[in-house]
């Protein structure tokens, strides 16, 4: 049975762009999130959704999906549903917020992390512990 979160937000999508408001998404940033990274605070990024800043808008069933720029670069943003905490107007407010599941592939991410921490408690001496799980950390070098 298809959840009826994609049909609440494309509810909400429509009743925004009919009254001339802009519609904002909040997106709480998991391991399938495709967004621009340095835009995300406190694991959280708040689109702007509205048809004058997207390109190629899609709202399936499983993933928001479109084009924006971000800064003059183009970005082509991927969010799962699952991700999406809120869709909202942003002149009034007036939307809806939802419960964010943890993803799957994020609980099992969890699930590696914690059971490296427990070998790491299990052998604190060892001169050679095995890598954190987790995403890869890269740092720009100008």
């Amino acid at each position: 049975m298809v959840s009826t979160k994609p049909y609440f937000v494309r509810a909400i999508f429509e009743w925004c762009v009919d009254q001339g408001f802009t519609p904002y998404v909040t997106v709480t940033v998991g391991p399938r999130a495709r967004v621009p990274r340095e835009f995300v605070k406190d694991g959280q990024i708040v689109l702007n959704v509205g048809p004058e800043a997207t390109s190629q808008l899609l709202l399936g069933n499983d993933e928001i999906t479109f084009q924006a720029r971000f800064n003059g670069v183009a970005f082509p943003v991927v969010v799962p549903l699952d991700s999406v905490a809120a869709i909202y107007a942003k002149e009034n407010g007036q939307g809806m917020a939802f419960e964010v599941m943890p993803s799957p592939v994020a609980a099992e991410e969890h699930a590696q992390v914690t059971s490296v921490e427990a070998d790491m408690a299990d052998h604190p001496d060892d001169p050679n512990p095995p890598p954190a799980a987790g995403r890869p950390h890269l740092t720009r070098v100008k």
